[in-house]
């Protein structure tokens, strides 16, 4: 795990000084050591700030180059893999003089090109030179874990592993992306290829690109698919649960073994829900007499404080368990935190106890283990029974009475009401996301914003499948190629690497996400419980009795302190100084949003979440010049 950067720079615009004090600003992401590495004529340059995990010394450290000198890679995350890769290696009878995971990759790409991308297993992002021939690849793993931004005009190539190195290099250049703003007020995040700024990008995931670099501009970036979701998907599920069982079993059991591998202290995120009990459970097996290291946090609000059932876990597994409890105060100390660490509008009020259980488990552990990814693999969200019921043929006829009474209702049929709030049904899809989360509808939208013009059909399309796909189905192919890759992954990813942690996300390997995808709806919910086959499996480690109560999912009350100790936040956020300064949005409404929030529609504050966090961005960016209203 680390942070890498790096240019290309046809027109000697950047300087090797550049790069340096570029990457210095994400140390976090690797304290242990950095490297640099520049071509002879300086129109290449690489960064690395390494956190060691696999072969501590200096012999791994990054840049490294190729045994032939030939070629020089900078690397972020963990190929699991890698031993088995590595004999494969010296069966053609290569020589290796390190243990790391870095060269295994550097010497596979060095034989095979980009065709051994798809054959590593594990997260990560990575570029590499081709000294003799001048020419960069860069490549991003399966399911998109690691974060890959990039830059790109007619002569120059910039990429990191935050935005925030970016920006340091392109200071005073970068202009809001105005086409990124609805997104972000649909769905809480911007989603793939787009970031905040112009001309500067999320490179897409099981994907790589090779950039020639002897012309005299750089011809646009064409991404080259490796892997991908919608070609794992076959005809025929599988439905017959014993098989299906045990086949998850066996795959759990290789996934966890192998992302136990770690030079450094490793440990679990256990909150006490089934995806991180799973994990821990499986951890604990592997582990044999070693108790695995878990922690949890309490928050301090009853409605949201699973830590109780954390420790019931933890204690019929046995494992070394660390609680923190978390006190409002808390909270309030990591606020000016989330800006400077997500680089950009983001909306996931989850980002602050995963950043406080990040810090807790730092003090232990450089690496943990997470439980993302069940939910979507195995249809353990709401919107999924959403999907399918907003899917049936009286839906069309009876949507618009339904919102009507909803209206005469209270909060929460208010709030449900709302699914049923569509004009567009081609966008199905992410109008039933944004509802489940609390944010804009798209008719919303068309008011709230100072200009309308947006388009959600790109965002809504889906690939053709070889077979037709449930309507949860297709919502749950949505939220893994972007809610969870632009999201929740990037919530994790930012949050433990403030303070120096890996997180290792064993229910994305890429051969559970294609077992997923080719198992019967009917083992994912079965007689209304979400999750079944993969609590089925739980239920072998952790008795079921722990489980039976409501999902609540990792939050704070944000609902709440946003009229308590957070208000100052929406008052700031939200003042029609701030709000007509920048133009994006309509005073009136926002005003309006805020009185009914303020008169008891609680429901609304993840609404208004949203205009404070991007009005909170804008404000933080008082050097860039490309603002709106500067």
């Amino acid at each position: 795990m680390c942070g890498i950067a790096g240019y290309i720079s046809l027109n000697n615009r950047f300087t090797q000084e550049q790069l340096k004090d570029a990457a210095a600003v994400m140390q976090h992401r690797g304290p242990d050591a950095d490297g640099f590495y520049f071509s002879a004529d300086n129109k290449v340059g690489f960064a690395h700030r390494r956190l060691s995990i696999l072969d501590l010394s200096n012999a791994a450290n990054q840049p490294m180059i190729s045994a032939d000198g030939r070629y020089c890679i900078v690397f972020n995350g963990e190929v699991y893999n890698f031993n088995e890769l590595k004999q494969q290696l010296k069966d053609k009878g290569t020589s290796l003089k390190t243990t790391s995971d870095t060269e295994v990759i550097l010497e596979l790409f060095a034989q095979q090109g980009p065709s051994c991308f798809a054959t590593m297993n594990g997260m990560f992002a990575f570029a590499i030179h081709d000294q003799w021939e001048n020419k960069l690849t860069i490549c991003r793993d399966h399911v998109g874990i690691k974060p890959f931004f990039y830059y790109a005009d007619d002569h120059a190539f910039v990429f990191a592993s935050e935005l925030k190195v970016i920006n340091k290099m392109i200071a005073g250049q970068l202009s809001v992306c105005a086409e990124a703003v609805p997104y972000f007020l649909h769905l809480g995040f911007i989603p793939e290829p787009l970031t905040i700024y112009n001309n500067t990008y999320k490179f897409p995931a099981a994907h790589y690109a090779e950039i020639n670099l002897n012309g005299s501009s750089i011809a646009g970036i064409s991404p080259i698919s490796f892997w991908s979701l919608q070609d794992n998907i076959q005809t025929n599920v599988l439905s017959n649960e014993t098989t299906a069982k045990k086949q998850l079993n066996d795959l759990l059991y290789d996934s966890v073994e192998k992302q136990l591998i770690s030079d450094v202290p490793i440990g679990t995120f256990l909150s006490g829900g089934i995806d991180s009990s799973l994990v821990t459970a499986i951890a604990s097996k592997v582990n044999g007499s070693d108790k695995i290291k878990t922690f949890s946090i309490a928050i301090d609000d009853g409605k949201y404080n699973e830590s109780k059932f954390a420790k019931q876990v933890a204690a019929h597994l046995r494992t070394d368990h660390h609680e923190f409890a978390v006190k409002e105060k808390e909270v309030m100390e990591l606020v000016d935190k989330l800006i400077p660490a997500y680089d950009e509008p983001f909306a996931d009020s989850s980002a602050f106890p995963t950043m406080m259980v990040s810090r807790l488990a730092r003090k232990h552990v450089t690496v943990a283990l997470s439980g993302d990814g069940g939910d979507e693999l195995f249809h353990g969200y709401g919107m999924y029974q959403w999907a399918k019921r907003l899917a049936g043929p009286l839906t069309t006829l009876a949507k618009a009475p339904v919102y009507a009474a909803s209206k005469l209702m209270g909060n929460k049929y208010q709030r449900a009401g709302n699914l049923y709030d569509y004009a567009n049904s081609q966008h199905i899809i992410t109008h039933v996301f944004s509802q489940e989360q609390y944010y804009f509808k798209e008719n919303e939208l068309a008011s709230l914003l100072a200009d309308p013009n947006f388009n959600f059909n790109s965002i809504n399309q889906l690939p053709a499948f070889a077979r037709r796909l449930s309507a949860a189905e297709k919502q749950s192919f949505w939220d893994f190629t972007h809610y969870l890759k632009d999201d929740l992954l990037v919530k994790v990813d930012r949050a433990s690497m403030q303070y120096s942690l890996e997180t290792r996300v064993p229910l994305l390997d890429y051969r559970l996400v294609a077992f997923a995808y080719n198992l019967s709806p009917e083992l994912k919910i079965k007689d209304g419980t979400m999750k079944y086959l993969l609590k089925e499996v739980l239920y072998d480690h952790v008795p079921k009795e722990i489980f039976d109560r409501p999902k609540w999912g990792f939050s704070i009350p944000l609902g709440k302190w946003l009229l308590t100790d957070l208000k100052y936040l929406l008052d700031t956020y939200t003042s029609k100084a701030v709000i007509e300064k920048y133009n994006l949005v309509n005073y009136v409404a926002v005003k309006k949003l805020k009185d009914q929030y303020q008169n008891g529609k609680e429901y609304l504050y993840n609404r208004l979440w949203l205009i404070i966090v991007l009005h909170w961005w804008l404000e933080s960016q008082s050097d860039m010049s490309g603002l709106p209203g500067k």
